[in-house]
């Protein structure tokens, strides 16, 4: 990222402030919002102090990335907790991002820069603020709330969504949204608004099933019931319009506004004229209301919140459903129920309830664990031969019955890091080194010896986290941090080479010593020591899972002569698998049992399951803004005895959920 201002003009707004500072006249309120803030932008400190970041849980943290200048003003002067008053040139906030001492993310502002003297003179500034000054500064800060339309963003329906909508609408099984493109993982979820655009082809796709889903919801008549009345012509509006009203009002999960009604009511009279058939203008008001952005986005609130009960009725249903509110749900938003706490823990209690509940959990848990991509997942069958497309989809239903058995049985789930048993079958039995339990699926428990605990000794994480052909210690870290903690590691600069230094002959090394490469590349040190650190611990865990006294290593040497291939070199390689997690004290571990142990009792790890829950329930990412809400949601799922389901319960009963100021 380039500075955005010029070195000549920086240079003179330092003087500028270096003047009025030496005057007694306090610094133009801007010189922070246009000089000092973006050397902290183009040096990428907001990567770890964010939110999200690996350094949350410091006392340095960004504003939103669309704050005002009043929240970022305010947060130049609120970093005054980091100067040091009696000698500023001590202060971390000018010794950390120099490097000067040791700093996890290394230097990130030049010493001797014209961005290093903006932040000096920033730091001479705040050395004579005033107490009072920088708590008021601290008071905006926490006040700041962003506007609605970025707590609730406008969202479409997942690819999931959309096959249960249809499913619970029509009665259509078939999943039609299997021929959608793929979607995208956007904050870690497929549901996130920033990453819901329509391509062309999405577009495209949408048509397409619209046609095929109206064609076959008439195909044998009004089999489906979809029809309210009985026509009494091809024509009959009393009854097109009946029609138009009620399946609307279902499709779009609100009433239809007149307008709307009228202009359905004209295409239905036209095609049904032309063809002289009543279900065919039945059958093109379907299709058309399939493309309608009514039935592709979720219900926002009218101008004058006329559909703000339906909003918080479908908020409820695609968050616990994965689908659209049933009849219950619909009266209670058209009885105004839903306004009220007490009204919403109702409704949830319900339909947490629901069979369909069930169902919809297996898909958030999907998308935080990134299972569908365990299925897709390919080994090198010279490797790996046990590996096949049904030890996937079997590692698979493992975790899922894993989770699901914490969350419907109201078990502590911090036992997804710490349990001693798993779900298995034959097949993972037998990859496990356990007895086959009498049951496919059936609870089995492991020995102490195995060293695996909860989803981190489960084959889902550690063939997800591998290369075809070899662990990755980079990939399992970074899942930890990532999915785990909630710390977004920064991506590495464009153009650094990623790849290994390869095997040689007289020359073969473990996976931990070829790792080495970026700890000692200055550019790669900073991210890499964040998290091949986690890795490392799991490195007794072969890249399908299977535990392994050494590393086993074939490769073949180099050359022209094809039959080199037939010689290849074998070597196994003793394990260090010793391990620490930076940033955690007395974190120090050597397998998935002992990690689990570590994360389970640490307070960011438990917090982050409320975090991940919060992106998936609201589609975005959460902001300073929301910590109130992340905070009171935790503790109710803490005082619950980390009961799953109270957590669900804490985020959407809350007036955030409900759409409230």
């Amino acid at each position: 990222m380039t500075h955005p201002v010029s070195i000549a003009v920086l240079g003179a707004s330092v003087s500028a402030l270096l003047v009025w500072g030496q005057s007694g006249t306090p610094p133009a309120p801007q010189f922070f919002v246009r000089e000092v803030y973006p050397v902290f932008q183009a040096a990428g400190c907001r990567g770890c102090h964010s939110p999200e970041g690996v350094a949350s849980t410091t006392r340095l943290r960004f504003p939103a990335p669309n704050a005002p200048d009043e929240q970022i003003s305010a947060f130049g002067l609120q970093l005054a907790v980091l100067v040091n008053r009696d000698n500023p040139a001590r202060s971390l906030l000018f010794l950390k991002p120099t490097n000067r001492i040791q700093h996890t993310g290394g230097e990130r502002i030049h010493p001797g820069s014209a961005q290093e003297r903006a932040l000096q003179a920033w730091i001479e500034h705040l050395a004579g603020v005033g107490e009072e000054q920088v708590a008021a500064a601290a008071r905006v800060v926490k006040s700041y709330r962003p506007p609605a339309e970025a707590r609730w963003p406008i969202r479409r329906l997942t690819h999931s969504q959309y096959n249960r909508t249809v499913r619970d609408l029509l009665g259509v099984l078939s999943q039609p949204a299997r021929r959608f493109p793929p979607e995208d993982y956007v904050n870690g979820f497929k549901n996130q608004a920033a990453g819901q655009t329509i391509t062309p082809t999405l577009s495209a796709a949408y048509a397409a099933a619209a046609e095929r889903i109206a064609a076959s919801a008439f195909r044998y008549g009004d089999s489906g019931g979809l029809v309210p009345c009985k026509p009494e012509g091809p024509g009959d509006s009393a009854c097109a319009e009946r029609f138009i009203r009620q399946f609307g009002r279902k499709a779009f999960r609100r009433p239809l506004d007149e307008t709307e009604v009228r202009r359905f009511k004209k295409l239905f009279l036209s095609e049904s004229g032309k063809s002289g058939k009543f279900l065919e203008g039945a059958r093109i008001v379907l299709e058309a209301m399939l493309v309608s952005p009514a039935f592709l986005f979720h219900v926002q609130p009218g101008t004058e919140s006329k559909w703000e009960q339906y909003a918080v009725a479908n908020r409820l249903s695609y968050f616990l459903w994965d689908s659209m509110p049933d009849e219950e749900l619909f009266g209670m938003a058209e009885r105004r129920e839903l306004a009220t706490g007490a009204g919403i823990e109702k409704a949830v209690r319900r339909m947490l309830g629901d069979r369909k509940a069930q169902e919809a959990l297996r898909e958030f848990f999907t998308q935080w664990l990134e299972l569908d991509t365990v299925v897709t997942s390919v080994k090198d069958r010279g490797l790996f031969p046990r590996y096949s497309p049904e030890v996937a989809a079997a590692a698979v239903e493992e975790t899922q019955r894993f989770l699901a058995d914490l969350v419907w049985n109201d078990r502590n789930f911090l036992e997804y890091l710490t349990a001693d048993y798993s779900f298995v079958n034959s097949d993972l039995a037998a990859l496990y080194g356990v007895p086959p339990p009498p049951l496919e699926f059936a609870r089995v428990s492991f020995p102490e010896k195995l060293e695996r605990s909860g989803i981190l000794g489960q084959v889902s994480y550690l063939a997800l986290t591998s290369q075809p052909g070899e662990t990755s210690p980079t990939l399992r870290g970074l899942f930890v941090r990532d999915r785990l903690l909630c710390q977004k590691v920064p991506d590495p600069p464009p153009g650094v080479n990623t790849n290994l230094p390869p095997q040689t002959e007289g020359n073969v090394h473990t996976t931990r010593e070829r790792l080495q490469m970026h700890v000692s590349n200055a550019a790669c040190a900073s991210c890499h020591r964040l998290i091949d650190g986690i890795g490392f611990g799991f490195e007794h865990f072969d890249a399908i899972g299977r535990w392994r006294d050494k590393q086993y290593v074939l490769f073949y040497r180099t050359g022209r002569d094809r039959d080199q291939r037939k010689n290849p070199i074998e070597a196994n390689l003793p394990i260090d698998s010793q391990a620490q997690v930076t940033g955690i004290p007395s974190s120090t571990f050597s397998s998935p049992r002992q990690l689990g142990s570590v994360l389970a009792a640490n307070q960011e790890c438990r917090k982050c399951l409320v975090r991940q829950l919060f992106r998936y329930g609201f589609g975005r990412p959460e902001t300073p803004a929301d910590a109130h809400l992340i905070d009171g949601a935790f503790e109710q799922f803490e005082a619950s005895g980390f009961r799953f389901r109270e957590m669900m319960v804490a985020l959407t009963i809350s007036d955030e959920f409900r759409g409230g100021n």
